[in-house]
């Protein structure tokens, strides 16, 4: 019930939020123009400024696992491939398959997953969820720059110049706002560079407004007609999210010899709701970005309960 407790605690602001952004827009406060704006805003300031709060902090070096960093990134990216194959024959539209693979892989490692772990084991979370962004999360948003750009509306044309597509792919990951966020903070964190009070007040006072203003966007510009004619894929990207990979991957961690904090940090990594910056990246990047909200909105309310019942599960084998 504590578990329980916590996740909705954890969850339901994030739902909230996205409620108010709705109801801002149906009452005038947030017309398209701002919904837009915002999004643009946490797409290239506020949310590549979070990452690099969340990694730059860390300290990689003194708490290193080779093996569990090389199986978290091996897992995410079998999760990437696998997903991406499903999508074929369940998504036909070529922009909204990319929306169902980045959504159903991309969690919310960095925000919800790190304290949820830090309420199960208190400090000791400063170990293997730090090492679990370090193998994951750089590849949901590499392979999230990829996805996206390959499914974008118009992009059928571009493949026809092989030469042309690689190089807008790979200049769309180089100056991609997150992946530099995340190439700084993690530079920052191994060369252990001092950051002054002053500097890290102004890095948390921006950073903190990446997450509401990203949830009032996708709630302002939500459209429930468009959203009912995409629940089927939705509903199968949330059950990939919350329960199909946990199901696949965790059998082999426990397998591999990983317990405790380190299962409960791939937990995060497979189970956890989908980030808000798939919503994000999609609005920036050509997409719709429905199919993406929907996701969202499905696997944040029911990752409090999915989260409750894997730790259940893994609590009743002995593993945590």
């Amino acid at each position: 019930m504590e578990n329980l407790l916590f996740s909705i605690n954890a969850t339901a602001p994030v739902f909230a939020l996205m409620v108010l952004g709705y109801l801002f827009r149906k009452i005038g406060l947030i017309d398209e123009k701002a919904a837009s704006w915002m999004n643009s805003f946490v797409f290239k300031a506020a949310l590549p400024v979070l990452v690099f709060k969340d990694l730059a902090g860390q300290d990689f070096a003194g708490t290193w696992n080779g093996k569990y960093v090389l199986f978290c990134t091996l897992v995410t990216a079998a999760s990437i491939a696998g997903i991406a194959l499903l999508s074929k024959w369940i998504v036909h539209d070529r922009a909204k398959r990319g929306e169902f693979i980045q959504s159903s892989y991309r969690s919310s490692a960095a925000l919800l997953g790190i304290a949820f772990i830090h309420n199960i084991y208190g400090d000791t979370a400063v170990g293997m969820g730090p090492l679990m962004i370090l193998g994951s999360v750089p590849l949901y948003n590499i392979f999230a720059v990829i996805v996206l750009m390959l499914t974008a509306e118009g992009r059928e044309d571009a493949a026809k110049d092989r030469s042309a597509l690689l190089r807008s792919t790979l200049r769309g990951i180089v100056t991609n706002p997150i992946i530099i966020g995340i190439a700084v903070g993690l530079l920052w964190s191994l060369l252990g560079i001092p950051q002054p009070k002053i500097f890290q007040t102004v890095v948390t006072d921006l950073s903190v407004l990446a997450t509401p203003l990203g949830l009032m966007s996708m709630g302002a510009t939500f459209d429930f007609k468009k959203a009912l004619g995409d629940v089927k894929p939705a509903l199968i990207a949330a059950f990939i999210k919350l329960f199909a990979l946990a199901a696949i991957f965790l059998p082999l961690a426990v397998a591999l010899g990983f317990a405790g904090e380190q299962i409960v940090a791939v937990l995060v990594m497979l189970g956890s709701a989908t980030t808000v910056s798939c919503y994000i990246m999609a609005k920036s990047m050509g997409h719709e970005g429905t199919l993406s909200s929907s996701v969202i909105m499905l696997t944040t309310f029911g990752c409090s309960f999915s989260l409750t019942l894997w730790l259940y599960v893994l609590r009743c084998l002995g593993v945590i």
